[in-house]
């Protein structure tokens, strides 16, 4: 049995991983570099389902497989909904859309994540290719803007060395901490900064006009639109001065820059506009086309990759499903009852569903609800083949251990294939299907065959091979009788997955005890969490990490205005004691 593997886990980095002596260990080789994130380090140390369960009673895995095969039997195929998750970027998870797609049933489109920033990404270049790992490490400038590398995307760390750091972003994080320029942006101005950017280095004739000239001819008009701004206004909305913004042209001229990106950023009903911003920044820079130049932000993980699964279904929304409107929904590697935006109305919708089916690894608040529980095989247990949002590697996840518990996505729909008479492959064949993207590298080690190492070396994805920015300024005001809530990623969960958080975070002037009990409520409802005082947080501010149980009471189910994407910030909260 091979002992190579790759993580499975929802974040940039996707490490190769060696078992050895039973325990989970990084190679040493490539960019995981000999050391595994705390997720991976602490995997094997929560406890997994193991038994199926139906209306809360143990049973058998064979008894569960024709439970739900009654259950899908029983159903009209257009009342039968699969909302799956797309946390784990191992490619055979997509198999049991095969089997639903064909069957007739509705599956789910959207995102909960990435969607917004993706939609502006692509509207301004005509795609989504990232800056991968590789050439990151070649920058002599690295701009995290809104991203939080230590807990996110650890591995990046080791290529930071000798790099000049800015930091935009409202909380003080680690990497703010040692940066070379911090500037606590309020939230949701990021858009103003990127375009008052834009606007300076258009005046100090710092753009890099050989390059707009052929890849952006439009600049003028895109810097025409940047003097419609009102700059003494914006940069107190922003709470940034120029002198920071000359700061940022003064470190960024004539370099090599990386503009790393989280998706906080974006977790807004313009998030579109923001990232395509932000792109025109780099693009007034001359960023693309470049070694060791670019905007990294969340690349798509299937780029280059065909599916060989029949996905072509009628779908609804990811973010706001209502539920309610199919008699049974299969719930794959998800968990809406705590990720999804307004969880009360999710909470509601789900009620009244007569059949819901859970597939996963692990107990949360969807597993509760759930009538019929089938537990799902981890990725040590299986075979599969995982690409990256991050970096171009394609890398094969083999079996390293045997397990009699749960079952596999590929093993699960060739069953309900061969029930319902669906034709499936076998999963050799989908597996050397995915294989067949890659190419080995001089390391030995396999990418992607049709990604670029430096993307958008002749010009951009668009018809006319050229950025297009932004045409009109729409800026969403803001409500300043309350806080603004961001939601980012924990150290020590993934998600709902894992050690998850109970408190909220706040500046110490807004006057709380530490481990006070708190109602934080918003327009769509309110949780009550444990008050932690953090001079790092700005005093408009609420963090409250995703993941923690309650946290999306507080979140809008409405889509961003492009991209299908939930806007976890763009609702505002009061808090009170008690």
């Amino acid at each position: 049995m091979n002992n190579l593997t790759a993580c499975p886990l929802d974040c940039y980095d996707a490490c190769a991983i060696n078992q050895s002596d039973g325990k989970l260990k990084a190679l040493k080789h490539g960019h995981t570099q000999g050391f595994l994130c705390p997720h991976l380090n602490h995997y094997e140390k929560y406890e997994q389902i193991s038994q199926p369960r139906y209306m809360g009673k143990e049973i058998s895995l064979d008894e569960a497989l024709i439970k739900f095969k009654e259950i899908l039997a029983a159903t009209n195929r257009d009342e039968i909904l699969h909302y799956r998750g797309f946390g784990n970027f191992g490619l055979m998870q997509g198999v049991t859309d095969h089997f639903f797609a064909s069957h007739g049933a509705i599956l789910t489109d959207g995102s909960l994540c990435d969607g917004a920033g993706e939609a502006g990404i692509i509207a301004g270049r005509g795609s989504n290719k990232n800056m991968p790992l590789s050439e990151i490490a070649k920058s002599e400038v690295v701009l995290f803007w809104g991203r939080n590398p230590h807990v996110t995307n650890s591995h990046i760390l080791p290529l930071l060395e000798g790099k000049t750091i800015i930091v935009i972003d409202p909380v003080k994080t680690k990497i703010a901490k040692i940066a070379e320029l911090y500037i606590q942006i309020k939230p949701h101005t990021d858009i103003s900064l990127a375009m008052l950017l834009c606007r300076f280095l258009h005046i100090h004739n710092g753009c890099d006009t050989e390059f707009l000239e052929e890849y952006a001819s439009e600049f003028e008009e895109y810097y025409e639109l940047t003097q419609g701004i009102r700059i003494k206004a914006t940069l107190e909305e922003m709470d940034v001065t120029l002198g920071q913004i000359g700061k940022i042209l003064e470190l960024v001229k004539n370099k090599k820059v990386a503009i790393v990106c989280g998706v906080g950023v974006q977790k807004y009903s313009d998030g579109a506009d923001v990232l395509r911003a932000i792109d025109a920044f780099a693009v007034m820079l001359g960023l693309f086309g470049k070694e060791g130049c670019g905007v990294a932000y969340l690349g798509n993980s299937k780029e280059g990759i065909t599916s060989p699964f029949n996905t072509k279904a009628k779908r609804v929304s990811k973010v706001n499903t209502e539920f309610d409107n199919y008699k049974t929904v299969f719930i794959q590697g998800s968990n809406p009852l705590s990720q999804m935006p307004n969880s009360l109305r999710v909470k509601e919708s789900l009620s009244k569903v007569e059949k819901i089916v859970y597939f996963g690894l692990y107990e949360n608040e969807t597993s509760e609800a759930a009538h019929l529980i089938i537990p799902a095989k981890s990725f040590l247990h299986k075979n599969d083949i995982r690409t990256s949002y991050s970096h171009n590697a394609l890398m094969k996840m083999n079996r390293v251990r045997e397990s009699d518990s749960g079952i596999s996505e590929y093993d699960l729909s060739s069953y309900l294939c061969r029930e319902f008479g669906i034709e499936i492959e076998s999963e050799e064949f989908y597996l050397s299907h995915f294989a067949s993207f890659g190419i080995q590298k001089t390391d030995s080690s396999y990418a992607v065959r049709e990604r670029e190492e430096i993307p958008y070396k002749n010009g951009f994805d668009t018809k006319t091979k050229e950025f297009q920015f932004l045409e009109e300024l729409d800026i969403v005001p803001t409500q300043e009788d309350s806080l603004f809530l961001i939601t980012p990623k924990s150290s020590r969960s993934l998600n709902s997955q894992f050690k998850r958080e109970e408190s909220v975070y706040m500046h110490p002037s807004l006057g709380f005890n530490e481990n006070e009990e708190v109602t934080i409520s918003s327009a769509c409802g309110s949780v009550k969490l444990k008050a932690k005082n953090c001079d790092d947080i700005r005093e408009d501010c609420v963090l409250i990490y995703s993941g923690t149980k309650g946290v999306n009471n507080l979140t809008s189910s409405k889509h961003s205005l492009e991209g299908k994407n939930a806007i976890f910030q763009e609702e505002k909260v009061k808090v009170a004691r008690g």
